[in-house]
């Protein structure tokens, strides 16, 4: 089981301590540091400083760290146009040595949208698959050879399809719960289908509808990786989660039976439930950045259960 750490940067947060946060990631052995992509603050903190920007975050970590895998749950589609997306994760794929990877959604917070002028259409799904057609086409182009794409929301013409990744192929990350259109979507074009914050049951459910996608198009369900986003909340006694759930507004009790929240024992358990379902790897939302010895304390009593 992979413990990568996901970020939440809009509910305030700034570069440094992003950075800060980053290092220890690696520091403390855990697989990667991803973060979301939002412009607005949720729910009823300040957000200060104010938003950052997903790409020029993960731009300036990709110079700052070694070895961790980098990459967004998840780049909303609304916020870049697909070509131009393209550029800058290759780009910040190059300046990582390989170690981005792109997880992209239709995008679906409107009041981010209406705060910062970007315009939020009704045919987002829609838009996404032409966005994925046109990404993973430009990556997969030889040197020398043009690409063209003429879609209904997007039209591109003899684009020389560069720069190029430093990898071979960057994995794509494709997520959600809806039924029949996000397995079918990740079938296509996915290395990775994400659930977020779902229970075991509906996890098992939501992975069972993505595999059958994935054998209707031709691939072997396994060809995908399968992941899961939970809010964690570890405390070495009652005392301590208490602390740590007061701390980011939540109960324990919530916590415990929407999250990964509890003794470092309980919180291995849990995992060990979600691995049952077939979850190869653990998105552990952190919500207090300023919590580094939480960090330290899922990585010397949780991650290394699990190594």
């Amino acid at each position: 089981m992979d413990l990568r750490i996901f970020t939440e940067p809009q509910q305030g947060a700034s570069y440094d301590t992003l950075l800060t946060v980053a290092k220890a990631t690696e520091d403390l052995g855990f697989d990667a540091f991803f973060r979301s992509d939002h412009y607005l603050r949720m729910g009823s903190v300040d957000g200060l400083p104010g938003p950052t920007d997903a790409w020029i975050t993960l731009a300036g970590l990709a110079r700052e760290t070694k070895r961790i895998r980098l990459g967004t749950l998840m780049t909303a589609g609304t916020f870049r146009l697909p070509g131009v997306l393209a550029i800058q994760v290759a780009q910040v794929d190059q300046m990582s040595g390989g170690r981005v990877e792109l997880g992209l959604g239709a995008g679906w917070f409107e009041e981010e949208h209406k705060a910062y002028g970007i315009p939020f259409p009704k045919e987002r799904f829609a838009r996404l698959e032409e966005q994925l057609a046109i990404i993973t086409g430009l990556w997969a182009t030889e040197v020398g050879k043009t690409f063209d794409f003429h879609g209904t929301f997007y039209d591109l013409t003899d684009s020389p399809a560069l720069p190029k990744p430093a990898q071979k192929k960057v994995p794509v990350l494709i997520g959600g719960h809806g039924a029949t259109r996000t397995p079918r979507l990740a079938a296509r074009y996915a290395d990775e289908f994400n659930i977020p914050f779902a229970s075991i049951e509906d996890s098992e459910r939501q992975f069972g509808r993505v595999r059958a996608a994935a054998e209707e198009a031709g691939r072997e369900a396994d060809d995908l990786t399968y992941s899961n986003a939970l809010v964690v909340c570890v405390g070495r006694d009652d005392q301590e989660i208490a602390r740590r759930a007061a701390a980011i507004g939540r109960e324990v009790e919530e916590l415990k039976a929407n999250g990964l929240a509890g003794s470092p024992a309980e919180v291995v358990d849990k995992i060990g439930r979600y691995a049952e379902i077939g979850s190869r790897r653990i998105y552990l939302q952190i919500l207090d950045l300023d919590d580094l010895d939480h960090l330290e304390l899922i990585s010397t009593q949780v991650r290394s259960q699990l190594s």
